[in-house]
């Protein structure tokens, strides 16, 4: 798994690449929670390079959604890998999270 953050006036963008799962989720909830304690209420968590996702890694995407909420805070999700998606779809997410087809889109 790698993360890479990138901040910005409007969105923060948060992109994640390789598998999020009960190996790494830890370090991926310590990287994003960084960001969201710096005082950063707008996030997109970019997962066009996210190829597998496991419970431990959606109960970080639930973490970082209610401390978002707490805060008055936006996250968006975007560019979700058609297997990410269906995870997603069966799952329920995707009625709790904003979800975006590209960054771009995200962005507006």
């Amino acid at each position: 798994m790698n993360v890479n953050v990138v901040i910005s006036s409007d969105y923060s963008i948060i992109s994640v690449e390789g598998r999020v799962d009960t190996t790494n989720a830890n370090e991926f909830e310590k990287a994003v929670m960084e960001v969201v304690a710096s005082g950063i209420n707008r996030i997109i968590l970019d997962c066009s390079g996210l190829n597998y996702i496991s419970s431990s890694g959606l109960r970080v995407f639930l973490i970082v959604q209610k401390k978002m909420m707490a805060s008055k805070g936006e996250l968006r999700l975007c560019s979700l890998q058609p297997g990410i998606q269906e995870i997603f779809d069966i799952s329920g997410f995707t009625s709790i999270f904003s979800i975006y087809p590209d960054k771009d889109l995200a962005l507006k």
